[in-house]
Formats: structure tokens, C-alpha cells, sequence
């Protein structure tokens, strides 16, 4: 028998283990994502917008409609319901996405269009919160029938691949503009439109808090820690647990007219201090209460068709807008501009609108906040489930989930915004036909504090440039029909006023 020499064989190929079927079915191994990275992305996503626990209760939870009733019923406000509702909603919609869409984003009440609910809509003469969530209802179903036709698809499709790289950035730098504004490290100003700090400085302790979670958030990611944007936030809660502890500084409440008076110093919007037990169990008072045709009666046909069109053209194009960032930051878009299961996306996100009517908490849709979990590694919908779960045990921990206060977790947003604005350098601003259009997209969405609005101004433009040089026919048909919708979007304000 021939003796062979172990130093001229040639090496065994290493054997690796085929993927688990729950590996299959998130496509973890395929994303070049683990375990890990997807439970630490959809924590810090979680982490990033639960604030909607807390602000959504106060936006549509605060407002009685025409009869004097609050929303959950009764002549008080009644903030646990409404609160609990929203967590449940979104809880299911996150992981309906992450299960069956497998895309890393997470759903929740959208912000914006709650307004619009409470101060235009439920203000009208005989309507009730139930006809108003009536309306959203409708809106979802209408976005839906969209989606299953296959037009929003195409729609997102005939947008040329320049302007979802605009899109992108311009989302970067409006949730850069969120993380800083909500943490009160910029102000609204008397003089000017917004300023540093409260007073043109920075001070107190908030502040304090925010800007160390934010170096330590950028020191963990250059030094490539796994995990810098959890432990920062976490890190920066713990610090603020610390700091509340000693110095009782409450929330925040802007002085009155003369500058006096108010809480200038305190928290921007959660304190991060434990009041009460930190287990409750859940009041799901505004499930179900909606009312399609009460809303349509108090609002009349032509006003029902208006508050239904302002809901939809805002949902429709917020949603590709974050679509769009998130696939681009996670890497998942091809050389095409597609982003795989897109239409399962579009329907998850559809169903989102139905499901906020008739949960009672307004409208659900995609978060943008879902670019921080991706900034930390998520690629697959698993980090969505998590955002889910989070959320669905915050109905029961909701005093928890307020000790996390803005200026911990609003580090991430900026982290966010650094990472998307890179995708700037991909746009050619020498060309005009480009440098215009993702012009306007990028600085309206922060500067209107509006994806949608930057995105209407962006496609405006494009279409105008293009058959003002000569190339009309080089325009996809549905840009002129986006362009159109856009005009009566921006003029919508003069339209309601004539029709309701």
C-alpha cells in the first residue's frame, strides 16, 4: 500500500451546514445577515419608533370629535386605549410583514396623517371619531385595489432609478432633521425658522444625553462594534434613568408668549422614570368602533372623496419613498431598481390603512425609522417579527417602553441619515435634467418636513424638464398622470375649502 505524504495532499474542503428552515424561510444566510444581527436591527428599530406609543395617544386621544365624544369612547380622554391600540396594530402589521414580505420594515400609526384625522376631519360638522376611521377604512381599501390591479407597482416602475436615489438621500436627511428636532437639540426660533438648543447654546441635561449617545454611537460603528446603535441607546437610556433619578427634570413645556414659565429643560418627550407598575392589562376600547357610512354621511360625497384622496396620495408615495430607502440601505435592490416580494410589500402596507380604521388608532404604514435596524445588520423580515413582538408586549409593558426618552433613541435617526446621504455621490448633478428634480426632492423633504412633498416637487420637475428640452415622448405615460395627481395634492387645501 502506497504511504502518501500529508503535506502534498491537497486540504479537505471544509464542510458547512445547510441552512435551517428557519433560515430558509427569513433568506438569513442568503442576505449575508445571522440570528443576531436581525434581533439586535429589529430591537433598534423597535427602540427608534415606540415613541408613536406614546405621541400617538396625544394627537388623536386629545381631540373630541363634533359630538364631544373622545376617541375609545366617553367624555374624557381616554391616552391607555388609545395607546394599547396602536402598540396591537402595529404589533401585527410588523410581523404580517416580516413573515409573509420578508422585507426589514416595520409599520406603525402614521404620523401625519393622524393629524390631518383629528384637526381637519373629526372637527366637521356631525362627524364622529368611528365615521373618521370609517373614511381611513375606506382609504385602505382604495389603496388596496391599487395594488392588486398591479398600478402602484407600475407607478414605482415607471419612476427613472435617479429619483429614488434622490428619494433615498432626501429621506436621509429628513429623518436626520426628526432625530434633531425631536430631541430639542435644534428649536423653532423667534427670529429664525429653527435654532441650536433652546436658547441658541446647548444646554441642560436632555442635551447632554442626546450628544453622548450620539459620539458614542459614531466611535462603536467606526471602530466596527457589532451592535453600536443598540448599545448607545441603551447606554444613553440608562444614563438618563441616572440623571432623572437626581434631578427630577420632568418633562418638557415651552414658556408661554412672554418667554416665562414652561419646562424648557426637561425631557422632549418620555421621562425616562418608572411612575408606575410596570405591567397593566391592555384597554382595547377603539378596536372595531368604525363607521364607514357615517363618516361618507357627515362629510358628504364630494368631501368624503377629498379627505379619502389627501389620505391615499399621501400613503401611496410616503410608502415607495420608504420602501425605496430601506431596500437601498439594506442592499436589496438589483441593477433594475427592483426590490424582491415589492408587491407583497405594497399589500402588507395596504392592509396597514384597513387595519388603523378599524383598529381605531388612524392609519398604519411604513415606518422610515426601519433604516436604523438596517443600519445595524437587519436584511430580512425576521427583524421585523421582532419590532412586532416588541410591540405586542408594550401593550402589556407600556410604562417601560416610556423610559426610553427621545434623546437616546433619536441618535439613531442621525446615524441613519449620515448612512443614507452617501448615496448622494451616485447622483450626477452636472446633468441638469437630474440635478433639478433630486434637487427639489432632497431639500423639500426635510425643509416641508414631508417625504411626500419632496417627492411631488422632484416628479414635477422631472416631467416639466423633460418636455420643456424636447423629450415628452421619452417620459413614462404614468409620470404625467403621478404629475397631475401631485398639482391637485399641493392645491388640495383650496380644493377642500370650496367642498367641505
Amino acid at each position: 500500500m502506497q504511504k502518501v505524504d500529508p503535506s502534498s495532499s491537497s486540504p479537505s474542503p471544509a464542510v458547512t451546514a445547510p441552512p435551517s428552515g428557519f433560515d430558509r424561510f427569513f433568506r438569513i444566510s442568503e442576505r449575508g445577515s445571522t440570528l443576531a444581527r436581525e434581533i439586535r436591527g429589529g430591537l433598534v428599530t423597535f427602540f427608534s419608533m415606540c415613541y408613536i406609543v406614546v405621541l400617538n395617544p396625544l394627537i388623536i386621544g386629545t381631540v373630541p370629535d363634533s359630538t364631544g365624544q373622545y376617541l375609545g369612547g366617553g367624555a374624557e380622554p381616554n391616552l391607555p386605549a388609545v395607546a394599547a391600540g396602536t402598540a396591537l396594530v402595529a404589533g401585527l402589521l410588523s410581523i404580517f410583514m416580516g413573515a409573509w414580505a420578508k422585507f426589514p420594515l416595520a409599520l406603525a400609526t402614521g404620523l401625519g396623517l393622524n393629524a390631518y384625522i383629528a384637526y381637519s376631519v373629526v372637527p366637521l360638522p356631525g362627524m364622529t371619531w368611528g365615521g373618521a376611521m370609517g373614511l381611513v377604512l375606506l382609504e385602505g381599501v382604495v389603496i388596496l385595489i391599487l395594488v392588486l390591479t398591479g398600478f402602484r407597482r407600475a407607478v414605482f416602475n415607471a419612476v427613472p432609478p435617479f429619483l429614488k436615489t434622490a428619494i433615498a438621500v432626501g429621506i436621509g436627511l429628513f429623518i436626520a432633521f426628526l432625530g434633531l428636532f425631536n430631541a430639542k437639540f435644534v428649536t423653532t426660533a423667534a427670529g429664525t425658522p429653527v435654532q441650536l438648543g433652546n436658547d441658541g447654546s446647548l444646554t441642560g441635561w436632555p442635551t447632554f444625553v442626546f450628544v453622548a449617545g450620539l459620539l458614542l454611537m459614531f466611535v462603536l460603528w467606526v471602530r466596527k462594534v457589532p451592535g453600536a446603535i443598540l448599545i448607545a441607546i441603551v447606554s444613553a437610556t440608562v444614563l438618563a434613568i441616572v440623571i432623572e433619578r437626581f434631578t427630577h427634570l420632568g418633562a418638557f413645556a415651552a414658556p408661554d408668549d412672554t418667554g416665562a414659565g414652561g419646562n424648557p429643560g426637561g425631557w422632549a418627550m418620555n421621562v425616562p422614570a418608572i411612575t408606575e407598575f410596570p405591567v397593566q392589562t391592555p384597554d382595547f376600547a377603539t378596536l372595531f368602533t368604525v363607521d364607514p357610512i357615517g363618516g361618507i354621511t357627515a362629510a358628504g360625497g364630494i368631501g368624503a372623496i377629498v379627505i379619502v384622496f389627501s389620505l391615499l396620495l399621501a400613503d401611496f408615495f410616503d410608502t415607495m419613498g420608504t420602501m425605496v430607502a430601506v431596500g437601498s440601505e439594506a442592499d436589496l435592490v438589483d441593477d433594475a431598481g427592483e426590490i424582491p416580494y415589492s408587491q407583497r410589500i405594497l399589500v402588507v402596507d395596504s392592509v396597514a390603512a384597513i387595519a388603523g380604521g378599524a383598529g381605531g388608532v388612524s392609519s398604519n404604514t411604513s415606518f422610515v425609522e426601519s433604516t436604523s435596524g438596517v443600519a445595524e445588520g437587519a436584511r430580512t423580515g425576521l427583524a421585523s417579527v421582532v419590532v412586532g413582538i416588541a410591540f405586542l408586549l408594550t401593550t402589556f409593558l407600556s410604562p417601560l417602553v416610556a423610559l426610553v426618552p427621545y434623546e437616546a433613541a433619536t441618535p439613531a435617526l442621525v446615524m441613519v441619515g449620515f448612512l443614507m446621504m452617501t448615496q448622494v455621490a451616485d447622483l450626477d448633478f452636472t446633468d441638469v435634467e437630474v440635478a433639478l428634480p433630486a434637487f427639489l426632492t432632497i431639500i423639500l423633504m426635510p425643509f416641508a418636513y414631508s417625504i411626500t412633498v419632496g417627492m411631488g416637487a422632484g416628479f414635477l420637475m422631472y416631467v416639466l424638464i423633460r418636455v420643456v428640452r424636447g423629450k415628452a415622448r421619452e417620459v413614462h405615460w404614468l409620470m404625467y398622470v403621478i404629475a397631475v395627481l401631485f398639482v391637485v395634492y399641493f392645491l388640495r387645501g383650496a380644493f377642500e375649502g370650496l367642498l367641505l
